[in-house]
């Protein structure tokens, strides 16, 4: 059996609200509540759900970008909350992360060559004398060419300036990228070509991906399994297919329903949800959803569901969080829209 690369379990990233004239603090905001997923090698897990739901808190509290509240993040058996902040620095060689907004995330006073060098210096992946040859290496490998390296990167598309963020996480070599809305910022056809290489690179340097994105289209491309949270709880987790063709959380209902198909003889009925998302301060008791869901009983206002797998309905390792998987499978739940 694989053993995991990653492993996340319950954790928590709760920021404090702090009020009064002394500004102590008297709330938090529970962006990510008891989370745990797995990640093996070479697998591509993504993380999907609506803004506010805790998806790219998950993938900055795995780096120690924010200090989770608590939990456990284990990477290649080592616990990466127990180490210090230069053991973590050496740590972050393996573990990279592509931002949402490539402008933003790469200095606008530095040249692509000045980026890439900076990324090797400071992990000291390579000796001087051969970082000429791996930024080529670079820049050919993401689509660029050589002649860009010493350009800024307002010389660059949206598009481009992306790639230049992927090569910065691939000259360090790392075993695990996170990809922060990596395409969500990028044109359609833009976003196919930045795919596109990121399942190349991923089959050619043996690398492991955990996709955080909002896009199902997206997903349905580059995943493996995917994992759906709201308001800062995982609410299903499987394989691609058996999700996409078989989901069982209401809410996850919810989301495929959106998706539209490119065939106008179809008729696909969307499920429009009533309210608002609750706020992460105050979160609703029992299951996080029943405020919205069609499906509500007492039950799941008083009691929080488990993630499990039901029996009957599912594939292995596709799990859901609702007490009603197998009445509303059957048909003996009916939706009160």
């Amino acid at each position: 059996m694989t053993t995991e690369l990653l492993k996340v379990n319950n954790l928590k990233q709760y920021f404090p609200i702090k009020g009064g004239i002394f500004g102590r603090r008297v709330n938090d905001v529970k962006a990510v509540d008891d989370v745990s997923f797995a990640v093996k090698p070479g697998e591509t897990l993504s993380i999907v759900g609506e803004s506010g739901c805790g998806k790219s808190t998950t993938g900055r509290a795995i780096l120690r970008l924010d200090e989770p509240t608590s939990g456990e993040v284990t990477f290649q058996g080592k616990d990466l909350l127990s180490l210090s902040k230069s053991e973590m620095r050496k740590m972050r060689k393996d573990l990279q992360i592509i931002f949402q907004d490539p402008y933003a995330s790469i200095n606008p006073r530095q040249t692509v060559r000045q980026v890439l060098n900076e990324a090797m210096e400071i992990q000291n992946v390579l000796p001087k004398n051969k970082r000429e040859d791996r930024m080529l290496e670079l820049m050919e490998t993401v689509g660029l060419g050589a002649h860009q390296l010493d350009r800024f990167p307002h010389e660059f598309s949206g598009g481009q300036r992306q790639r230049i963020g992927i090569a910065r996480a691939l000259s360090v070599d790392p075993k695990l990228i996170i990809c922060d809305e990596s395409v969500s910022a990028l044109d359609v056809s833009i976003q196919a070509q930045v795919l596109n290489l990121l399942k190349k690179l991923q089959k050619e340097l043996d690398l492991t991906y955990l996709f955080i994105a909002h896009d199902l289209g997206v997903v349905r491309h580059i995943s493996d399994r995917v994992l759906v949270m709201y308001l800062g709880k995982v609410v299903e987790i499987g394989d691609k297919k058996s999700l996409f063709d078989n989901p069982k959380h209401p809410y996850t209902k919810t989301l495929l329903s959106a998706i539209p198909v490119p065939d106008p003889t179809k008729k696909k009925e969307q499920i429009i949800l009533k309210g608002d998302v609750p706020s992460p301060i105050n979160p609703p008791s029992g299951c996080r959803f029943h405020t919205r869901c069609p499906f509500a009983t007492d039950k799941c206002i008083e009691e929080v569901p488990d993630l499990r797998t039901s029996p009957e309905h599912m594939v292995d390792g596709h799990q859901a969080a609702c007490h009603y998987i197998e009445e509303i499978e059957s048909g003996e739940m009916k939706p009160n829209y």
